[in-house]
């Protein structure tokens, strides 16, 4: 019961209608996906959050430690690509293509036990997680502000009771997004923004206080990642609770942000951070400080499992009789691997999406659409 074979894939799509944000603008999703198949046949499937041919090279490095050993004893093989790479990665891109492993390996891990991975984490205290948009990006259109306000009705409509918008435009334009949003949705409708670390700390703190009225349930990464004492700062100065985390890595860079009080809540994101693994860690972490958690997810539809697995096992505190939900994030972007790779498919039912039950991860991938659009070749 050993492991045979270790095999990266980058896939790519190009997009029908590009969009961008205060980074970046994407023409088309590429993924990097791993496929770790035993000398039984078993295959566990895993995804790295980045540069996709980068974290196709990290692979490719940490192979030689993975050939031969077993699955079971996961996080044995984690110390080992950790210690292994150390001295080059202590946050970044091999980070990633260690936590695409890691996922692949509890996915093994999974469906030599014939369990799901939230019941391997020690229990999973929901089957379904209520699930919030991940939209309203921006685009080149004669009016804006109409085009973000008519998304959200769309999404409302579909049953979500909470969206996520972007805003890095300038704190003026920002103001007018968000407050023609929060009147198309109305009050019942949870919204959060989502800089994604475009502000200096004056403009951070001015688009929060122009918002205060706005009923913001959270500003995520409004300054640069680096940034520990201005989070801390701006934490304590606004009134809308502060969320980052998705450009940190390992629970030695989330005790910094905890120790520094920078979030109300942490995003890690569990295909970037060190796999299901060190998000465990990083969750408990998180509660010792009273830190909530909401994983950031952006990537294919193994993503979305692992994160769903995370948040049927995890518990928010301080803990109550009647506790607070845990909270998926789905990208609404155009996205053929969150769509179509995996089965079941994920959907939203009365504002929540069920829990894979079935072993691992609990999907099956279509090999067909991974050796469609792999970039390169495929072996199967």
């Amino acid at each position: 019961m050993m492991i045979d074979k270790v095999e990266a894939f980058v896939l790519s799509q190009q997009l029908e209608e590009s969009f961008y944000f205060s980074q970046n603008r994407y023409d088309t999703r590429s993924v990097c996906l791993i496929r770790i198949t035993m000398d039984n046949g078993l295959e566990g499937w895993g995804e790295g959050y980045g540069p996709a041919q980068l974290i196709k090279a990290g692979i490719e490095f940490f192979t030689p430690l993975l050939l031969g050993s077993t699955p079971l004893e996961q996080e044995k093989l984690w110390q080992s690509m950790y210690l292994r790479s150390l001295d080059h990665a202590r946050s970044g891109v091999l980070l990633s293509a260690l936590s695409a492993i890691d996922i692949a390996l509890w996915d093994l891990r999974g469906k030599i036990l014939s369990q799901p991975i939230s019941v391997l984490l020690g229990g999973r205290k929901r089957d379904s997680v209520n699930a919030y948009a991940t939209g309203l990006y921006f685009s080149d259109c004669d009016d804006l502000t109409a085009k973000l306000a008519n998304e959200a009705e769309t999404y409302k409509e579909q049953g979500f009771s909470a969206l996520k918008m972007k805003v890095g435009l300038g704190v003026d334009q920002d103001v007018k997004n968000v407050r023609a949003v929060r009147e198309t949705i109305g009050p019942d409708v949870a919204l959060m923004i989502d800089a994604n670390h475009a502000f200096s700390f004056r403009e951070a703190l001015d688009l929060a206080e122009a918002l205060e009225r706005s009923n913001i349930t959270w500003f995520e990464e409004p300054l640069t990642p680096e940034d520990y004492e201005g989070y801390r700062e701006l934490r304590k100065r606004s009134r809308i609770p502060i969320a980052a985390g998705e450009c940190e890595y390992l629970r030695y860079g989330f005790l910094r942000l905890f120790r520094h009080r920078c979030v109300d809540i942490a995003q890690p994101d569990p295909c970037a951070t060190g796999g299901i693994t060190e998000t465990k860690k990083i969750v408990d972490l998180a509660q010792t400080f009273g830190v909530d958690f909401a994983p950031h997810c952006w990537g294919s539809c193994i993503s979305v499992a692992t994160s769903l697995h995370l948040l049927s096992n995890w518990d928010p505190y301080p803990g109550r009789l009647f506790n607070r939900e845990s909270i998926l994030e789905l990208d609404r972007t155009q996205n053929l691997f969150r769509e179509e790779l995996g089965f079941p498919k994920f959907t939203l039912q009365q504002g929540k999406v069920q829990v894979p039950d079935g072993p691992g991860l609990g999907i099956e991938i279509d090999e067909d659409l991974v050796r469609k659009y792999t970039v390169g070749s495929f072996s199967s």
